[in-house]
């Protein structure tokens, strides 16, 4: 074990309340997510709230229910959050997508900080542009509601538009500044706290339907074993690692002779988190949206039929989720992780794989070891995202009960306090340099 994993595992939860940047770091972070659930109850102006919430009770399931559980209920309030992070997450991947083909995204991501602060840059630009067009759609679709709106059809697009991109980039900011100044991945926090918002009520549903004799109590007891099933499978699976043992030989320094030691690189099985499911959510709203929006003003039996088989539980749907997914996946972890830059690191300081020649041949090595993580880390992402997913349509039960939610809800929790343990652990090295000082002085 390297000194990190014992001073984790002997972990001196006493040293949380001297932590006082890490008291600072969650103060900020929960009265960030706070501001973000009050958000999510200001409706944009123009609403007839009578009539959306007879709409919306008619339209739970399906793509709206979908993406009203990633918008913790907002987009059924039709909030000025009603959008959430979503148009963000879109720009995310076309920029991401734009860098590995576009040449002048290239060159910006091999300048460093500098350039990445520019593609930055140009996903906030982009994400405004998204939010535009899908704020416009969106007005249009509620005018079609007729007694919905309360207002003149081009005063109620102009002031959608103007506060769903307020909303959208209000939150976007927000997600920014809890990741620089809280805890956790402020992008996947929002997500996570609009889903758990609303599984408590999912849970109610489920149990009056057991109650009322819509589900059997079998049925109602499977539905909670299951998702205990993916919640452990979820934890274990996050928690695996492939450790590759990496060797230092015996070094002169100065006038000692350092022994060899041996330290590992940890390879997690799935390395890219929630972002597959979350992307591919994101990226199949466009057809999906698409399809549905012609069904409604279209005659042609094309549309509807292309708009029924895009419906979550369709077999069209889930294999373009499932192939979405696998594929992001692979694409994410291409982002993250590079073979030849950490084989080069190793080789820099003297370290190497037992039995596998420094440079080239280390590179080889890990990228095949992590092109079998990444299968098996795709083979369960898919999984787990789509076979619940069957269960809740043939069921009939809430969505937030689905593999995908129960996978954001708990990797978002597990890489929230993996940074909470870091911070400790930085803490406790703290202490220790202060008592060797201290030690030495005296």
């Amino acid at each position: 074990m390297s000194l990190s994993d014992k001073m984790a595992a002997n972990m001196d939860f006493s040293a949380f309340s001297k932590a006082k940047d890490l008291h600072k770091r969650l103060w900020f972070t929960l009265i960030a997510l706070i501001v973000f659930r009050f958000g999510t109850y200001v409706p944009f102006p123009g609403i007839n709230p009578n009539v959306l919430n007879e709409f919306f009770s008619s339209h739970q399931g399906g793509l709206i229910g979908m993406f009203n559980a990633f918008t913790g209920g907002a987009l059924s309030r039709m909030s000025i959050f009603a959008l959430n992070i979503m148009p963000y997450i879109s720009a995310s991947i076309i920029v991401q997508l734009g860098a590995s083909v576009l040449p002048f995204l290239m060159a910006l991501r091999k300048e460093g900080e500098a350039g990445f602060r520019k593609i930055h840059q140009y996903t906030r630009m982009l994400t405004i542009l998204i939010t535009v067009v899908q704020a416009y759609f969106m007005a249009l679709a509620l005018e079609r509601g007729g007694a919905v709106i309360m207002s003149s059809p081009h005063l109620f697009e102009l002031s959608t538009i103007v506060s769903l991109l307020g909303g959208t980039m209000f939150v976007v900011w927000l997600g920014e500044q809890i990741t620089a100044r809280g805890v956790g991945n402020g992008t996947s926090l929002i997500i996570m706290v609009g889903i758990v918002a609303n599984i408590p009520s999912a849970f109610v549903r489920v149990l009056e339907d057991g109650r009322a004799g819509a589900l059997s109590t079998f049925v109602v007891l499977g539905v909670m074993a299951l998702v205990i099933a993916v919640v452990a499978i979820v934890v274990c699976v996050e928690r695996a690692q492939r450790r590759i043992i990496i060797q230092y030989p015996k070094r002169q320094m100065g006038g000692r002779l350092m022994q060899g030691v041996s330290s590992h690189l940890p390879l997690k099985i799935n390395p890219t988190g929630v972002m597959p499911p979350i992307f591919a959510s994101a990226l199949l709203a466009l057809p999906v949206g698409i399809a549905q929006y012609f069904a409604q003003n279209s005659t042609s039996d094309f549309w509807s039929k292309t708009a029924l088989l895009l419906t979550p539980g369709q077999w069209v749907y889930t294999l373009t989720f499932g192939v979405l997914i696998i594929f992001f996946t692979f694409f994410y972890t291409g982002i993250q992780q590079n073979p030849k830059e950490t084989a080069e690191n190793l080789k820099q300081q003297g370290g190497f794989v037992a039995g596998i020649r420094p440079g080239e041949n280390t590179a080889r090595y890990l990228d095949y070891v992590m092109t079998r993580l990444t299968v098996l880390g795709a083979i369960y992402l898919a999984t787990l995202c789509i076979l619940p997913e069957f269960i809740i349509a043939a069921l009939n039960v809430p969505f937030f009960l689905g593999g995908t939610t129960v996978l954001i809800v708990v990797s978002v929790i597990l890489e929230t306090f993996s940074q909470i343990q870091s911070h400790l652990i930085a803490y406790q090295y703290e202490g220790l340099i202060k008592k060797a000082k201290l030690r030495g002085k005296l």
